[in-house]
């Protein structure tokens, strides 16, 4: 991603992924620290998806969008036994609405960074 300042990234994390604590409290502080510095970076954007929260838009599993530097979009979408490469223009729209529908459900950006502290803070 330093490689690449001019291009923007915008993730989407579920808020769970961070309690887990895969690895142990040490892990899980480092995952934090880690995603809390890249979130920082001026072209990198990092929303928390809340626990508490009864549906959202993205429930049907992760997927991610991706643009080619001739703005073709693809979709890729992942699943326990394989994946799907989405180029279908139709289904990259409706992907494109989940996932807006999805950043607006989630924490902002600012108030997604307070809480990755408080929970780091917690550890």
């Amino acid at each position: 991603m330093r490689n690449r300042p001019n291009t923007a990234f915008s993730f989407i994390m579920e808020e769970h992924l961070f309690q887990r604590r895969t690895g142990g409290a040490d892990t899980a502080r480092e995952l934090i620290d880690h995603v809390v510095e890249v979130g920082q970076l001026r072209n990198v954007e990092i929303q928390i998806m809340p626990t508490v929260r009864e549906s959202h838009a993205g429930l049907a599993g992760p997927m991610q969008l991706l643009e080619t530097p001739t703005h073709r979009w693809f979709a890729y979408c992942e699943g326990q036994r394989g994946g799907l490469l989405v180029s279908d223009p139709k289904e990259i729209s409706i992907l494109h609405q989940r996932y807006a529908r999805m950043r607006s459900q989630a924490l902002t950006i600012a108030d997604s960074l307070s809480l990755l502290q408080r929970m780091r803070g917690d550890l």
